[in-house]
């Protein structure tokens, strides 16, 4: 099969013709580009070659300490040499204060190479994200510059055997001590689970972001508390924590997901982050960093399925075409599917690096009401960056095995792995589930549920191809009207309707991105394909879409007794 080339091209695109890269000082178009291509050099010499031998052995846990997966140490200093842990932070803790639209086009590539090694600075960058946030200044200072540096690295540890998705079910406590050499600080006792990057041997030291309960904690969600709980102590000593066990997983096996007790002594020493019972504010700093991340993996490796189908499907050799020996994408089944995967991503890379420069104006756009209206747009596209493109990722990685066939199928070619890989991409940092219910729910209630019209007042004005605008047309009001129904609907109704209002609103933005990507192509050779795309997505994968808008309508109860044999 072959080897990953990263789309530079299609991501510079978008970037400058379609997200409209911020103003931002330290940053221009051939500075755009340096930075993209150095990343593609790194993820092509040192990330690929690693995908075969991290998901066989992967990492493994022997004498008590996590052994990361063969390259895997090698690989993380190249990483760090290469300053790419800090690109979007703050200079004064070290990093490169570049924007989060450049790190989304980065952290696609690295996520296509090796999804497995772009999961740990995923995780860091959450970390350093929910420091910058709510830590205050001496602990900034004490904890940001390793972490930015990638001398160390991060974990959220938030579920337990018993609290999944519900957090108000944690047990894990954390009692205030105090001695001379530690100071004050918090004695932390429990367990977590399917930690991800909980341990390993790739950095000298590795910090844990921990929900915990203090004594004195309210019941529910209101009783939580985020603590920083090291590794390593100041004298160089373990804390008091350890892994059980690594978890036997479907993919990503070079990623070690850890169970972890805490305080088989005296207690993990955790240093409270934020104002007590102040956890869940500082954990949805790092969900929210982790959802758009996790849904730029689930683009980083739709584009590394489909680079591998399309080359097989051009060389593999079937049937006849006209009379003559055929390959595989002369066969119009074929170049359909293949199609389907390349529009699908096309919209979702147009989706993330909307979504981050949306992060990018709320951060640094000179007039407040337009970094207001761009943190609300962020909050709006969230949960459809995770859920419509890891849902898009299990599609793609699936059809990928469907267009090489029983060479699919087998290990061999690497194509199962990729699946394997993106199927916990809908589960992780919050269910899809979860997301749909946080779009048809929450976000479609803030601001008196002003957020979606004022991005369907905006699609409207969009330029677009003549021949496009009838099925844009269409297709928006059949949005429209599902949120109309979403927005009056209460209870199991709206719950009910939202997984499929969130996919449907997945489409039909897509179409909408994909036609002002082919209307400012141009002769931009960058964007050649793109006005073909978005014809074949608004005519072939469109329609099938709308159709979800009668499902989100639907009033068919879910009766718990039609489960019954």
């Amino acid at each position: 099969m072959t080897t990953y080339r990263a789309p530079l091209g299609e991501i510079g695109f978008v970037i400058e013709r379609i997200a409209g890269l911020p103003g931002h000082a330290l940053i221009d178009r051939d500075d755009l580009a340096a930075v993209l291509g150095e990343a593609a050099r790194f993820a092509e010499a040192e990330l690929v070659p690693l995908n075969a031998t991290g998901d066989r052995p992967g990492a493994v846990l022997l004498d008590d300490e996590v052994r990361s997966a063969p390259g895997s140490r090698q690989a993380y200093d190249r990483f760090t040499e290469g300053g790419w842990m800090g690109l979007v932070f703050p200079e004064e803790h070290g990093g490169q204060d570049l924007p989060w639209t450049l790190n989304t086009g980065v952290a696609e590539i690295l996520a296509a190479a090796d999804i497995t090694f772009q999961l740990c600075p995923l995780l860091t960058q959450g970390t350093i994200e929910a420091l910058l946030r709510h830590a205050d200044a001496k602990q900034q200072a004490s904890w940001l510059p390793s972490l930015i540096a990638g001398r160390w690295t991060g974990a959220m540890c938030l579920t337990e055997p018993q609290a999944g998705s519900d957090l108000a079910a944690i047990r894990s406590t954390a009692a205030p001590a105090d001695d001379a050499v530690l100071g004050p600080h918090h004695r932390l006792k429990g367990q977590k689970v399917f930690i991800s990057w909980g341990d390993h041997d790739l950095t000298s030291d590795l910090v844990h972001l921990v929900l915990a309960r203090l004594p004195d904690a309210p019941a529910g969600s209101k009783g939580i508390s985020l603590f920083l709980v090291p590794k390593r102590l100041p004298d160089g000593s373990r804390n008091d924590w350890r892994v059980l066990k690594l978890e036997e997983k479907l993919g990503l096996h070079a990623s070690p997901t850890c169970v972890i007790a805490y305080g088989d002594g005296p207690g993990a020493v955790g240093h409270l982050v934020g104002a007590p019972h102040g956890g869940l504010a500082a954990m949805f700093t790092m969900m929210n960093n982790a959802r758009i991340s996790v849904g730029v993996q689930g683009l980083g490796l739709a584009e590394r399925a489909f680079q591998e189908a399309l080359a097989y499907a051009r060389e593999r050799r079937q049937g006849q075409r006209d009379g003559r020996p055929a390959v595989l994408v002369d066969h119009p089944d074929i170049r359909r599917t293949l199609l389907g995967m390349r529009a699908r991503i096309a919209a979702m890379r147009a989706l993330c690096l909307v979504t981050a420069a949306a992060v990018d104006r709320a951060a640094d756009d000179p007039d407040p009401d337009e970094r207001r209206r761009a943190d609300l747009r962020v909050a709006l596209l969230t949960p459809i960056v995770k859920a419509w493109c890891t849902d898009g990722a299990v599609a793609i990685t699936s059809d990928a095995i469907q267009v090489a066939g029983g060479a699919g199928y087998v290990e061999e070619t690497g194509l199962a792995r990729l699946f394997r890989d993106a199927r916990v991409l809908p589960i992780y940092e919050g269910t899809n589930g979860i997301q749909a219910l946080d779009l048809a729910g929450r976000k479609l209630r803030m601001e008196d549920g002003s957020l979606p019209w004022q991005l369907f007042a905006e699609l409207e004005e969009a330029p677009f191809e003549a021949a496009l605008r009838p099925h844009l047309t269409q297709a928006l009001d059949r949005l429209k009207q599902a949120t109309r129904h979403v927005q009056a609907a209460a209870g199991e109704a709206r719950e009910a309707a939202a997984n499929p209002y969130l996919d449907l609103f997945g489409w039909v933005l897509g179409a909408h991105l994909l036609a002002i990507g082919a209307e400012a192509a141009g002769d931009d050779p960058r964007g050649a394909a793109w006005p073909g795309l978005a014809r074949f997505y608004v005519e072939r994968l469109l329609p099938p879409a709308l159709g979800l808008a009668e499902v989100v309508e639907a009033t068919t109860p879910l009766d718990a007794a039609w489960l019954a044999g």
